[in-house]
This record gives structure tokens, C-alpha cells and sequence, in this order.
């Protein structure tokens, strides 16, 4: 993973709008339309190659391939891995709980409405073990055309996987997250092969307080991150550390957030976790306040944090002077070698969301870049 030697670097989340007629196409896969696997493949590939292109254009410097080849962030593995069936099980927002009104404003999402997520019903394994390296090679072939400093790809944790598929077959959580753990170590691997760095998605971090442990004492919900982070660490043994970042978020949605677990209940297990960078929200108005933590907590040596200075729920498009003075707050306490600007969370967590409008996306990120040039002629 590099670090911001002469200047501030930038990256983003991981997913990013997909376009319509891809939308239209995996909308139609979810619902059990027949859909022609190898047009599917071909549309996954183009689409890739363009979204590389636009990211090195809008300015920005650790790119991915989108996420374009999945529905979801996390709900992707179930296609991927056996031991998933049955009928969806909705996740009880706690804070949606208090506001009927704007619970049924997130949930008539077109995309979250069409998000499937059975239980897990059976013994977890690798179903299909070309998806991932059939990722890698889209986004290999797309960054033959582009120039960028580093190339990035995304997995769900086992700790979010566990969120979104309840357990009905394991013994215990703890058996139910070192399965998930071994299912997913081959893809977790095949990334970090690649050259690429590893983003692993830890909204069970964050998000997990108020949906799956909303009952829980602060120490007992910490005690439950340490065991999601120890199977994580389990299944990164064979990858490096420093290719290797976390991102913890708390629902990529427009909600109240009023019950989000404090960033400093949580960062510590992060930093302590295996990979070699820590991606947290910082940008929106829940914890834009919470830069403060690290003027009480140390980073440890060697590790990097990826703070978010741009909203991704919003159609504000935050002014460069913003971004930059985000950014120089966080240099300030950890070191300006230390500090990637990143996103809070990602544009198209879900095939069809349109929290943002993509062309506001690109003229977001733009000012991303925009910021963090200005933050560096600051800096050094």
C-alpha cells in the first residue's frame, strides 16, 4: 500500500454507479431471470474498462474495478459460496425504528428492495472459484489503459456476511464466522496475488451495533468486533498486512444515525486488526466531529488511515477548501505520510442505489482530488 510520500493521495470505497442498462441486466439476474451468462461477462468486462477510465480522469489515484460484477457489497457471496438458501431476512435498522416515516423512504430503494439474503442453511464452501480470479483479470486488463498509482479490490468480512445471512445451520457464531472465514480466504488471496490491495468491508464494525447487537453493552459489542476481527485476521494469514485496508462504516444510508456506535468505541480493535489501513466515515454530519479521536488515540506504527472527506449520501458536492481542511486535520495529528483521502462509503453499494446522482458522483470525486491538491501544497 503506498503512502503519501510527496503528496496527499486519494481513493474511494469501492463501489461506484453502475450503468443503466447493466442495472436493468443484473436486476433481471436477481429476480431469476434468465440471463445469458456470457453477455453478462462481456458487459461486466466494457463496463469495468470505462469506470477505470473515469476514476484515473477524475483525478484519482488508488482505483478499482467498481464492484460492477456484484449486486452487493456483501449479499454477492452468496452466489459464490455454498450453504445459502431460503427465504430473505430483512436487517432491523435501530434508528429507522424511531422514524417510520424515513424507514419506508430507505427501504423503498429499488435497489435494497431487490437485495437478497437468505440464511445460511447448510455447510459454507466455494462454489464458484472463477469469479474472483475472472475480477482480477477485468480490472488487470482495464489498468493496461489508464495510469495509477495503485489498484484496489473489495470483499466482504466474514463479520458482514455473518450481519447479512443469518446463521441456521452452524453450532455457534464463533463456528458460523471461521467457516465464513475459510470460504472466502481463496478470494481474499486471489486479490493480494494479483498486486492488488485488499479492501475488506467491516460494517460490522459500525453498522452491526445498532442492527445485529442493538441489545448488547458497549464492552459486550466490542467483545463480539473482536471475535469478527479474529476470524478476519484467520483468513488474511497468507496476506501481506501493508496490502491489506479495512473499511468500518455505519449504514450507507440517509437515516437518523442516532444510534451509530462512536468511532472511538470501535477504531482501537480496527488498528489492531491485521490490515495495514483503517477507511472510516468522516465526512457526514453523524461523525464529520469525530477527527478528535486521534488526538487521544495512536496509530500504530506502520499503519495508515483512509479518512472519509466527501459524503456519499449526499448531492452537495463538497468545495475543494472543505476537503483540503479535512484533510489537514487528520495530518495534523497522525502525519501527513499517514493520511489517504478516501470517501465515506461507496456510491452503488447496491445494484440500482441513487442516493447521489452519478454524474454529481464524478464531479464529487473531481473535487476530492481537487482537495486533497490543495491539502498537499499545504502539507509540504
Amino acid at each position: 500500500m503506498q503512502r503519501s510520500t510527496d503528496r496527499i493521495l486519494t481513493t474511494h470505497t469501492g463501489s461506484l454507479p453502475r450503468p443503466d442498462d447493466l442495472i436493468r441486466t443484473m436486476f433481471a439476474k436477481e429476480e431469476g431471470v434468465p440471463v445469458d451468462p456470457a453477455a453478462l461477462a462481456a458487459h461486466i468486462r466494457s463496463a469495468v474498462a470505462e469506470v477505470v477510465r473515469r476514476q484515473a480522469h477524475a483525478g484519482l489515484d488508488v482505483i478499482n474495478d467498481g464492484e460492477f460484477s456484484k449486486p452487493s457489497y456483501a449479499t454477492y457471496v452468496k452466489d459464490r459460496l455454498t450453504g445459502f438458501g431460503g427465504a430473505s431476512h430483512p436487517l432491523q435498522y435501530r434508528d429507522l425504528v424511531d422514524f417510520p416515516g424515513m424507514a419506508r423512504r430507505v427501504f423503498d430503494d429499488p435497489g435494497r428492495a431487490r437485495r437478497k439474503t437468505p440464511a445460511c442453511t447448510g455447510p459454507i464452501a466455494v462454489r464458484d472459484a472463477t469469479a474472483a480470479p475472472t475480477d482480477v483479470a477485468n480490472l488487470q486488463a482495464a489498468l493496461a489503459h489508464v495510469t495509477a498509482r495503485e489498484a484496489f479490490m473489495s470483499a466482504a468480512s466474514p463479520g458482514v456476511i455473518s450481519l447479512f445471512f443469518r446463521n441456521d445451520h452452524y453450532p455457534s457464531h464463533e463456528a458460523y464466522l471461521f467457516a465464513i472465514a475459510e470460504a472466502m480466504r481463496p478470494e481474499y488471496e486471489a486479490v493480494a496475488a494479483a498486486g492488488f490491495v485488499l479492501q475488506v468491508d467491516c460494517p460490522d464494525l459500525g453498522m452491526g451495533r445498532h442492527i445485529q447487537y442493538a441489545d448488547l453493552s458497549v464492552e459486550e459489542f466490542r467483545a463480539k468486533a473482536r471475535l469478527h476481527l479474529a476470524a478476519l485476521d484467520h483468513a488474511l494469514a497468507n496476506v501481506p498486512s501493508d496490502r491489506t485496508r479495512l473499511h468500518l462504516c455505519w449504514g450507507n444510508y440517509e437515516g437518523p444515525h442516532h444510534y451509530d456506535v462512536p468511532l472511538a468505541d470501535v477504531v482501537d480493535l480496527a488498528l489492531a486488526a491485521r490490515p495495514g489501513a483503517v477507511s472510516f466515515e468522516g465526512a457526514n454530519p453523524r461523525h464529520a466531529h469525530e477527527w478528535r479521536v486521534f488526538e487521544r488515540i495512536t496509530v500504530p506504527e506502520g499503519k495508515l488511515i483512509i479518512p472519509g472527506v466527501i459524503d456519499s449520501t449526499t448531492n452537495f458536492i463538497e468545495h475543494p477548501a472543505l476537503i483540503a481542511e479535512r484533510i489537514g486535520r487528520y495530518a495534523g495529528l497522525v502525519g501527513r505520510e499517514r493520511v489517504i483521502a478516501g470517501t465515506d462509503c461507496g456510491f452503488g453499494t447496491w445494484v440500482g442505489q441513487a442516493a447521489v446522482d452519478p454524474d454529481i458522483v464524478w464531479a464529487k470525486l473531481a473535487s476530492l482530488a481537487e482537495g486533497a491538491r490543495l491539502a498537499s501544497r499545504e502539507l509540504w
